[in-house]
């Protein structure tokens, strides 16, 4: 199945199948959302069968939009569809890019919308294990520490976030305490 994206090629927002997207590198469109509740944040470990980076652990989840859908509305259908979340309606947090080997010769260059969604406690959770083999809520102050540890345990844009983008993502109060 070709999943078509939208890149840019030659200064023109086009249609382009994912997988040669990440060949080329080119700069492309995507969003990631992190659900949070209190000081945890929800993350997911990539399914084995992915084409890049599998089994490492990410945020709560992270994808393309389809070539005409809005990043919000992308966000929430994301949320359902690799991990059954409804009801939650992620708030815009910040326009960023990044660009990052993620290994077998593939390149993420990727203008990203970034969403922040608040959930209650014992949050419902239902993963398609094509997408995600495991799911855990870790203390934002012990993420920190696990990844300074172990960074080659999580994927190159949670690392990326996290370093360079974290008090506009997750607000000074979260940022702040876990210093």
């Amino acid at each position: 199945m070709n999943i078509m994206i939208p890149a840019w090629v030659d200064g023109a927002l086009t249609p382009v199948e994912k997988l040669e997207a990440h060949k080329k590198g080119l700069r492309h469109k995507a969003v990631s959302v992190f659900v949070i509740s209190g000081r945890d944040v929800l993350l997911q470990r990539r399914a084995l069968g992915k084409y890049h980076t599998p089994g490492l652990w990410a945020n709560t989840c992270c994808t393309h939009p389809d070539w005409d859908e809005a990043p919000e509305r992308c966000a929430v259908r994301r949320l359902e569809e690799e991990l059954g979340i409804r009801g939650l309606f992620p708030e815009f947090r910040h326009r960023l890019e990044y660009r990052a080997d993620v290994g077998n010769g593939l390149i993420e260059h990727e203008v990203v919308d970034v969403f922040l969604a608040r959930a209650a406690p014992r949050l419902r959770l239902a993963p398609n294990p094509d997408e995600v083999m495991e799911t855990r809520w870790i203390d934002y102050h012990d993420l920190l520490a696990e990844v300074a540890r172990y960074p080659d345990r999580y994927t190159p844009w949670l690392k990326i976030y996290l370093r360079d983008y974290a008090d506009t993502i997750f607000g000074p109060d979260l940022v702040i305490a876990a210093r």
